[in-house]
């Protein structure tokens, strides 16, 4: 259409003026025909463009008027879709509203019915599908019960042997015996003394039964293996030592002691180092050290607390308790077995030196109730229970008959030194005969018969043993100067 446009503007543009102002003169002749024939193609030219021009112009209109008539027949399309959807709707409201209303009139014809109420129906229908299913839910209980014993069963196995075989250490079982080899027998003689007045004070100074009757070998018995420790130390120092007399005896017999309380205070470090425990008060390392030379039931003490420890800290690590409650008690859970001065089981005297040293009240629970003594507080306590009985209770680890006998002896020099002025008391003879060593300042030698007769019939009273216990007080003056 521009195209044609454009052709009409040349053509008039190319008229001449004197053409398009006014007519030829009437005077003049008639224009040439050649000039008349340009004239009619430029009008014919012009018609033809006006034409097609006219002819765009209605295809313009027409295409216009069609796509308008498309466009309204799309928004009534659209229109049509949201009046069915709208009254779609209507219907499906009204559907549910009559639904609701015939449930209504159902539940109240059931209910007049049955005269019940819906919460009474509700409980019936219940009841009956429990009671269908009752037997499908005990028998998916039973199996997942079943299938849950068995696994737990399996892992707690595999934690408790992982746990032993961390723990496991070497130990070798000692009775009360130590044993000095002696080459020379005429050694012998002056070990006994004059009037066995050595052997007397020997006896005296370390507590230990002393029996020369082998040949070749001096036995040292005794049920405190500290005493014969410190007797085999102090009997061999004195064998090479040669004299061999009251006086360096006792000197002998002090220092061992001191070493010995120096050893036992180092191995008592040690231990605790062992199982990762440090800062703990010096009292309490020192009664562990005393662990080294400490049996019960036969089974070396520092051996136990070191295997038990070891498994509590595995056992611990487990289950994800509290690793260092577990480790204090499974440390210490024994600790009351060195206290021997004081009445009570060694639980509790565990349990009050704890506290008299301000541990936490979780490691003092689990001392407590190691032995059950009374109800598990805490995972922790249970943990030290188990880890106790895995060391305690596996084979040859223990001999009961040895735990009885030691038992019974500290039962009887407990007794005597419950008396006043007693100074040192030893059980010899496996228990069938206790010294009491009395202070001779303020017991008198009336007071010593008195005090025989009064710790007989105490051990009379209190003890049950076989054979015949002898007693026997013993009150020695000594006067002693230091030349210089």
């Amino acid at each position: 259409m521009f195209d044609v446009l454009k052709t009409l503007s040349t053509l008039v543009q190319n008229r001449s003026p004197k053409q398009q102002s006014s007519p030829p003169p009437a005077h003049k002749a008639t224009p040439k025909p050649v000039k008349q024939v340009a004239s009619v193609d430029v009008s014919a030219q012009i018609r033809l463009a006006e034409a097609q021009a006219r002819e765009i112009l209605l295809e313009a209109k027409d295409e216009a008027r069609n796509k308008l008539i498309a466009i309204e027949r799309r928004e009534g399309a659209v229109e049509e879709r949201e009046k069915r959807a709208n009254e779609f709707e209507e219907r499906v409201k009204k559907t549910l509203a009559e639904m609701e209303k015939l449930k209504a009139d159902e539940l109240a014809k059931l209910q007049k019915i049955a005269s019940l109420t819906r919460s009474e129906a509700k409980d019936i229908i219940l009841a009956s599908l429990k009671d269908e299913l009752k037997v499908e839910m005990a028998k998916l209980i039973k199996e997942e019960e079943a299938g849950a014993h068995e696994e737990a069963e399996k892992k707690a196995k595999e934690i408790l042997v992982d746990a032993m075989r961390h723990g496991a250490t070497d130990y070798v079982p000692e009775f009360t015996v130590s044993v000095v080899k002696v080459t020379d027998e005429e050694m012998k003689g002056r070990i006994i003394g004059k009037e066995g007045r050595n052997i007397r004070a020997f006896e005296m100074a370390t507590g230990v039964d002393v029996d020369l009757d082998e040949e070749g070998v001096i036995r040292l018995s005794s049920f405190d293996p500290v005493r014969r420790e410190i007797a085999r130390i102090s009997l061999e120092r004195l064998l090479r030592d040669g004299r061999v007399q009251p006086t360096r005896i006792e000197e002998l017999v002090d220092i061992v002691k001191k070493e010995t309380e120096r050893i036992m205070f180092d191995e008592g470090q040690k231990l605790c180092h062992s199982v990762g425990v440090y800062n703990l008060p010096a009292p309490l390392v020192a009664m562990l050290g005393r662990f080294k030379y400490r049996f019960s039931y036969g089974q070396n003490m520092i051996a136990h607390t070191l295997e038990e420890t070891k498994i509590g800290i595995a056992l611990g690590q487990e289950v994800g308790a509290d690793v260092n409650v577990v480790r204090l008690g499974c440390l210490l859970h024994d600790i009351g077995k060195i206290v021997t001065d004081e009445e009570g089981s060694h639980v509790e005297l565990g349990v009050s030196l704890l506290k008299k040293y301000g541990l936490p009240q979780k490691v003092i629970d689990c001392v407590a109730q190691h032995h059950e003594d009374t109800p598990f507080s805490s995972i922790e306590s249970m943990i030290v229970y188990i880890s106790d009985a895995i060391s305690g209770s596996r084979p040859g680890a223990r001999y009961e008959d040895i735990e009885g006998y030691i038992k019974r002896l500290n039962d009887l020099e407990t007794i005597a030194k419950s008396h006043k002025g007693v100074k040192e008391a030893f059980a010899f003879q496996a228990g069938r005969e206790l010294r009491i060593i009395v202070d001779p300042g303020s017991v008198d030698d009336a007071a010593s018969s008195v005090m025989a007769h009064e710790v007989k019939e105490e051990v009379e009273k209190k003890m049950t043993y076989p054979g015949q216990i002898k007693i026997s007080v013993i009150r020695e003056l000594r006067a002693t100067e230091i030349a210089k």
